[in-house]
């Protein structure tokens, strides 16, 4: 019973003293605000990458040339070690359904007076059903397009759109550096962000790129590659995948396990590495929002101390009638709570508006869409309690300890 009516008078004593309550919480209310938004921020990029890196797959293996070591650092620096050939073996590894090798580049796009610049990816018909790559319109390239080296490209989405606006660019001559190349496709809009952005790649057949835009790179007698990205049949076979492949990688290189000359990472690291990365951005970002919770909680702490000067006859009496010094304690106490949650609820509620005003911003490649999750709002009403607890212990103890006799004869 003591509790609620510790709550009544809290509430009484911030209606009664609005513009004074309203200045208090406002550090409370901005904190908390920016701990929403921030969280809500950090949690929808970490969505938006998740779900763009899903939309490919986990059972996803990708081969690049060089050695890593602990913790992911690069040890040895990337070398001209893959080839058509390695890729040609990995076919024979159980449970790996397509084997798509690429080299990468970058290139100026252009046709009549527009210009854009994209990647440049040299593939194989594979490379569809590798990578979960669709079509939009047209044809993907062929097995005859690879090996006459054919002058075709298929083209990203954005790369379509800032070439040919709203035309049809199928059957269309564009230029990659200054070399003629008729377009026979066009990519379905997948989004993204900087190098892993799909809208801004245009794939072309990988004889032709090694030849006429990448540059024609030779290992052991192979023309070289750039990775050789393969997809199996479920992650619970990975394992022994990757062990298989490993294996005739170094038996085709001639080296062993300590030299190994290639590194094999899957899907599911990529996405658990960006995950680490964007729950620590996530993070950092509450941090830096939660400063000024402190700093409404030292707002409290004044007032609170205010409070206990302005209310020193009142605590003579209540004291002198009965009162315990719990009693004092538990109400002080309160009050500093119910401030802060007060405050931490209205500060919940803007964040909220905030995270859903900011919600769809076009952010290039991709749109950016806030999440408010649960545990956001659990962690700010907790926090915003433990700021009013810890924050008034001090004021509330310096009320129950004044002596009844001289808070009475307090002026």
């Amino acid at each position: 019973m003591i509790i609620w009516q510790s709550v009544r008078i809290a509430l009484r004593g911030i209606a009664a003293n609005k513009l004074r309550s309203g200045l208090t919480m406002l550090g409370i209310i901005i904190g908390v605000m920016s701990v929403i938004a921030m969280l809500s921020i950090g949690r929808g990029m970490q969505n938006t990458v998740t779900a763009q890196i899903s939309s490919i797959g986990t059972n996803l293996l990708f081969i690049r040339p060089g050695n890593t070591q602990q913790g992911g650092v690069r040890q040895q620096e990337s070398a001209a070690t893959l080839t058509l050939g390695d890729a040609e073996a990995i076919w024979s590894v159980p449970n790996v359904t397509a084997v798509a090798p690429q080299v990468d580049g970058f290139g100026q796009v252009a046709y009549l007076g527009n210009n854009s610049v994209g990647r440049i990816i040299g593939v194989t018909p594979e490379y569809p059903d590798a990578m979960n790559a669709n079509l939009a319109s047209g044809d993907w390239v062929t097995a005859a397009n690879v090996t006459t080296r054919a002058a075709v490209v298929v083209l990203g989405a954005q790369i379509a759109t800032d070439l040919f606006d709203t035309s049809d660019p199928v059957g269309q001559t564009i230029r990659i550096n200054g070399q003629n190349f008729r377009v026979i496709g066009v990519m379905e809009a997948k989004g993204g962000s900087g190098f892993n952005n799909t809208d801004t790649q245009i794939y072309v057949p990988i004889t032709t790129a090694s030849s006429r835009l990448t540059g024609n790179a030779r290992f052991r007698g192979g023309d070289v590659v750039s990775t050789i990205n393969v997809r199996i049949t479920d992650t619970n076979v990975q394992n022994s995948v990757v062990q298989d492949i490993g294996d005739i990688l170094r038996q085709r290189h001639r080296i062993t396990l300590q030299q190994d000359d290639f590194t094999i990472q899957s899907q599911q690291d990529i996405l658990n590495t960006l995950n680490s990365i964007t729950d620590g951005f996530t993070i950092f970002l509450g941090g830096l929002a939660g400063i000024s919770l402190i700093v409404g909680g030292i707002g409290i702490m004044n007032i609170m101390l205010v409070s206990v000067t302005e209310r020193t006859r009142e605590i003579g009496i209540r004291k002198a009638i009965g009162a315990r010094k719990r009693d004092i304690l538990i109400q002080f106490l309160t009050e500093a709570m119910v401030l802060s949650l007060t405050g931490g609820l209205i500060g919940l509620l803007f964040g909220a508006i905030i995270a859903r005003v900011i919600s769809g911003i076009n952010l290039g490649a991709t749109t950016l869409q806030t999440v408010v999750d649960l545990d956001a709002v659990l962690l700010a009403i907790i926090f915003s309690l433990g700021v009013g607890l810890f924050f008034g212990i001090y004021p509330a103890n310096r009320a129950a300890s004044l002596h009844p006799i001289d808070a009475l004869r307090y002026e």
